[in-house]
């Protein structure tokens, strides 16, 4: 697979649909990682405390480290990132959430 065809380039594309059982908890763990960030100009850190204390999709998101994802893989170096959160309503039973279904899409794996 090394011929100069193949890209060495691969998008990987995950969803997860989690469960917050404890808002307050993720909300402050996303400000107590905002207020560890020395570097974060005074402007920014006011904006995301606003985000994540008025959304805790938001404050999901700014914990979520897609580097964290793949930083452990050897061989593998993370070139870019893009993620988003948003509230969703879920039902497990329908056919809407069914992971195993081809989405006509192709994918290797």
């Amino acid at each position: 697979m090394s011929t100069p065809e193949t890209s060495r380039f691969v998008r990987l594309r995950v969803e997860l649909v989690v469960e917050v059982d404890d808002a307050d908890a993720v909300t402050k763990s996303a400000l107590r990682r905002i207020a560890d960030e020395a570097d974060m100009p005074a402007a920014e850190r006011t904006h995301a405390e606003s985000a994540v204390t008025e959304d805790t999709a938001e404050a999901l998101a700014y914990l979520v480290d897609p580097f964290d994802l793949v930083s452990q893989v050897p061989g593998v170096e993370l070139q870019q990132a893009s993620w988003s959160s948003e509230r969703i309503d879920y039902d497990p039973d329908s056919p809407d959430w069914d992971l195993d279904e081809d989405d006509g899409e192709d994918s290797d794996g």
